[in-house]
Formats: C-alpha cells, structure tokens, sequence
C-alpha cells in the first residue's frame, strides 16, 4: 500500500480531458479513437497573482492517447510585460516544464499585463490584455457535520465582497497531515561484520540513522472549483470544500490545510468553466458537439493555430488552519492507522524447524523490505518484523518537516 502520491494540477489532467474531447464525433455508437490526426497543440497555464512571489508559468504539449508521460515545452523565451513598459522574465526551472520568474513580482492594480512566448522552434504567442481583479479576504473554518449518514468536519470557506465587485471566484486546496506508525522502533537490524558465516550471518541491533518516525503528506485538490454570484443579492460566498469522514486515517494525528480563492474575470471564469463541462465523463460522449475551446493566446503569425490555456491576472485570498482529532471530536474513538498492521515473530535460527534466518536475512538485506524489524525476544531468539508502513513512515511519505508546520 502507498500514500505518496504524484502531485499532479488538476488543471492539467482538465486540460488534457479536454483536448480528449476534440477527437470525439457526435454520435450514439461505439467510436473508436484514431490517433493519426494528432496535433501537437501548445498548452499554457499561466496565472499571475497579487502575491510577491515568483510567479510561475506551466508550457507544454498535447500528447497522444494511450501515452503515459505529458511532453513539455522546453528551451522556450517567457516573460511578461506591463503596461508600464516593465519586463519580467522567466526561466526554466526542470524538466517539468515549469517557468518561474526570475525575480520576484506581483501584480497591481491599474497595470495591464501581457504573456509573450517564443518556443524552441521560433514561433511567437501572446495573450490579450489582462487586469487585476478586485480582492476579496476569505475565512476557512472546521465544522462537525453529518453529510449522507456519515459524521465528519466539513471544511468551509466563506468571503464577503461588500462592493459586489468580484462575482467569479476559483477554488484550490492543498491538505498536509502528519503520519506516525503505530509500531515505531528507533532501531533496525544489520548484518554483523563479524560474523564468522556469510550465509548464516549474526545480526545487530542498531539505531535508524534517518527520523522515521514522523512524516507529513501533501495532497492537492484534484478538481476544478468554480463558483459565480451573478445574479445573487449579495456577493458572498459560504461554501462546503472538503469533507473529511471521522473514521478517515488522515485525523488520525495532526491535519492542516491551506484553501486559495482567486477572484476572476468573467472571461476567464467562462474558459475555466467550459473546461470543467468538457473535462466530465457525460460530456465526452454527449450529443452536444463542443468544438474548440480557444483561450486568449494566439499565434502571432498564425492567428488560427490552435492553443489550449489561458493567461489570467488574478487576485488571490488563501488561509491555512490547523487542528488535531481532539480539537474538533473531543470524546469520540480516534481514527484507525492507514492500514491494519500484524507484527510477525520469526526464529532467530538456521539448522531446525521452524528457524526462520534466511527469512530475516532477506528482509535486513532487501532495498524495499515489506517488513522491518521491530523488537526482539529472549536475547534475538525471536525478532519481530512488522510491515514496513506500520514501523517506518518514510516507506509511504516523506520525513520531511514543510516549512509552515506548526505543532
């Protein structure tokens, strides 16, 4: 069993769906995909905030179906202008694809701002114009909730703009917990130097020399979550975005999350929206023809070339909470590890029945042992091995302390 998980935008994967959807005919009968009329389509992600920060801007390329790795755009010329006549450049970071600027920026209100790009193979894009959306602060707050019989916290959102300026707004989150295994032991087992038989060797007892005991996992969202006020009476927002089950491992210690409101125009909001329409399972198949879902980039050169992303000029509002399980459940049973653990006891032994040391052996020497030493019994008569995620967190997760945790 693994908990790590690939942190992988969820836009990407919309992104990706919705290219999916270019290649699907209107029609009620089994289709088969062709791959010939690929196109390898320029894809951007592009989100500049209010934040000073190092901004950062994701260029890649549509991929075919069936593959497994997304080709990103490398060796490209980023940057960024202003209405100001200011240039803000990027670069490369890794093989990921990922731009960042090499300076720290932030948008302002009252400047306009532009993305240039010129890729590997010279050709130029642009975006339209883009402003700074007004700025609404937003709360986030646990509550106990039953949702659908099940008794849990409810994470919620809320955000009042009084100027009914703001009305679109997009949704992210990213979740960090602490992991502490259940049969913890500071020390390991290793093949003693010494032993007179290498095929029959001693063992020793020897401290861990890396902190295995306590290691945090970070998740992010993996939805697109959009919310618009048009049309309401107040532009408010009390939203419901992530509900944990009392009974999920994630409590289990100590859980923290961090929720970013981005205040949109209404343009991006549409493209962002009709992403989500196209990037659900109905809507793959739907007798609706969608057709090519343009951003605000184009070809300098070829106005009709297609280009998938969009460059957006955003506000940004984000909080972090903290809480542990007796925080919000003060009598209610914790809840259990990630996964039943059963430590097994083997005979410390070679030449009788029931003498498990080639057993051992193979577990000490394993690269990615399933079982880890525990304990031991009667002076290493008997040595118990338990699970490795039940006894070492680094196994699932990283021992790694984020930067904001606070305990």
């Amino acid at each position: 069993m693994k908990f790590k998980t690939q942190h992988i935008n969820p836009l990407y994967k919309i992104l990706f769906f919705a290219i999916f959807c270019l290649s699907v005919s209107s029609c009620t009968e089994q289709y088969i995909f062709q791959s010939n009329t690929f196109e390898s389509i320029l894809v951007v992600q592009a989100n500049i905030t209010n934040e000073l920060k190092k901004q950062e801007i994701k260029i890649s390329r549509s991929y075919r179906l069936g593959e497994n790795e997304q080709a990103f755009e490398k060796g490209a010329n980023v940057y960024v202008t202003d209405s100001e006549k200011n240039n803000y450049d990027f670069e490369l970071e890794d093989f990921s694809g990922l731009y960042v600027s090499k300076n720290p920026f932030q948008a302002v209100p009252g400047r306009s701002y532009q993305l240039n790009i010129t890729t590997n193979d010279g050709k130029s894009y642009s975006s339209a114009l883009q402003t700074l959306t007004s700025v609404s602060e937003i709360n986030v707050e646990p509550k106990i909730e039953t949702v659908d019989g099940i008794k849990g916290v409810q994470i919620v959102v809320t955000s009042n703009d009084p100027t009914a300026s703001s009305k679109f707004y997009r949704f992210e989150y990213e979740e960090t917990y602490k992991i502490i295994p259940p049969y913890w032991s500071p020390n390991k087992l290793k093949v003693d130097p010494l032993s007179s038989s290498i095929e029959e060797p001693n063992f020793l007892v020897v401290p861990r020399e890396k902190e295995t005991r306590v290691c945090y996992t970070t998740k992010k969202s993996d939805d697109l979550i959009l919310i618009s006020n048009v049309g309401k009476s107040e532009d408010r927002i009390n939203f419901p975005i992530r509900f944990i089950d009392m009974g999920s491992s994630i409590l289990n210690e100590r859980y923290s999350i961090i929720v970013r409101q981005y205040v949109q125009s209404s343009e991006s909001y549409t493209y962002y929206e009709t992403l989500k329409t196209l990037s659900t399972s109905s809507s793959l198949f739907s007798q609706v023809q969608p057709g090519f879902n343009y951003g605000n980039i184009k070809n300098n050169d070829d106005p009709e070339e297609k280009v998938i992303g969009y460059f957006e000029v955003s506000s940004v509002s984000s909080k972090r909470i903290f809480f542990n399980f007796r925080d919000i459940f003060p009598v209610e049973p914790y809840p259990p590890y990630f996964m039943e653990c059963y430590p097994v006891e083997l005979r410390n032994c070679w030449d009788a029945k029931g003498c498990a040391g080639a057993t051992i052996l193979a577990l000490v020497k394993a690269q990615v042992p399933e079982k880890v030493y525990y304990g031991n019994r009667q002076n290493m008569d008997i040595v118990v091995f338990v699970e490795s995620p039940c006894s070492d967190c680094t196994s699932v997760s990283s021992n790694i302390k984020p930067l904001f945790w606070i305990d």
